[in-house]
């Protein structure tokens, strides 16, 4: 059965080094990805993989080790020939489509080349891990003009959501730009489109430094839109004090016994597959009004809670008063 993969060329807040590196991904039909501290990881577990990293950085992350580990896993042992792979520049962006043409294999040298000649301050970079792709001549640098994509290096998404985004390039506009739908008659259901940005945004003011949003190495958020073999996690963050993970889910409409059993499911799979030693797991549902389907699905469980926000936009014709 086809699996389809998402995959980040290279960092797109370096467009140079990235514009280098995803032209030589397709003159010469492969991509790749980094973690070249762990060596060749090509038959190790999971596990396995995490000490390494732990090892060769004792201040990485538990969980971006525990994330690391998995994405590294997975590109050597579950991509198989005949794969999709959706190449993504930033959130936005489909760079390109192909399919998986061969194994994956370890070549630290192969790209450094390319980072060389990108800067002195990148020769030491390296994207040890490759993997044949047979570039489709079509979608090609293709602007969606929406977040479409989460913000992990690689990821696995389904046959629906790959379809999705075959159907954004149908319906593209000359520049490749998806046309806006028209907005919706409610002044607070357009704002609420943009809470899950707004929050992250915020994210420290909002949560008065209680909780972060889970990082990558780099300290770059991975936390946003969390790729998980159960569906994307809206937030993923950790409490400052316990170092317990908090999934954070934003009801945005949806029926109230799908996002308790959402959160619930998420709760499952962080504390399976990212807790480790005494970490725990807690989920936080946002939403605008209270919802009594939502609140009887929760008396049953103790470790999620509510919070409610307020959207308040208005024009007059003087200030507010003091």
């Amino acid at each position: 059965m086809t699996r389809y993969w998402v995959i980040a060329p290279c960092d797109a807040r370096d467009p140079e080094l990235w514009d280098s590196v995803w032209q030589y991904d397709l003159d010469n039909s492969i991509i790749s990805i980094g973690w070249s501290i762990v060596g060749d990881v090509s038959s190790a577990s999971v596990e396995q993989i995490r000490e390494r990293l732990l090892k060769e950085w004792p201040d990485y992350a538990p969980a971006a080790a525990t994330y690391a580990a998995r994405t590294l896993y997975r590109f050597y042992h579950e991509i198989l020939p005949g794969d999709i792979v959706v190449a993504r520049w930033g959130l936005n962006w489909i760079a390109g489509v192909g399919t998986v043409s061969g194994s994956p294999t370890y070549d630290p040298g192969r790209l450094r080349g390319i980072f060389s000649d990108v800067g002195e301050d990148r020769a030491t970079y390296s994207y040890p891990n490759h993997i044949g792709v047979d570039w489709h001549d079509t979608p090609r640098d293709l602007d969606l003009g929406r977040r479409v994509f989460g913000m992990q290096t690689l990821y696995e998404i389904d046959d629906e959501k790959y379809r999705s985004l075959v159907d954004s390039v149908d319906t593209a506009t000359g520049n490749g730009t998806i046309e806006s739908p028209p907005p919706p008659a409610e002044t607070e259901f357009v704002l609420e489109q943009y809470l899950e940005d707004f929050l992250v945004n915020n994210f420290e003011a909002i949560f008065g430094g209680t909780l972060q949003i889970t990082t990558d190495e780099n300290g770059d958020w991975i936390g946003q839109q969390y790729q998980t073999d159960v569906g994307y996690i809206d937030i993923l963050a950790e409490d400052t004090t316990t170092g317990d993970f908090v999934v954070i889910e934003l009801k945005k409409g949806r029926p109230a016994d799908r996002v308790a059993g959402q959160v619930l499911r998420y709760m499952g799979w962080v504390k399976e597959n990212l807790c480790k030693d005494s970490q725990n797991v807690r989920g936080l549902i946002i939403c605008r009004e209270a919802d009594k389907r939502l609140n009887y699905a929760l008396r049953m469980t103790s470790n999620i809670d509510v919070k409610f926000y307020h959207v308040d936009f208005r024009l007059q014709d003087s200030p507010v008063s003091e």
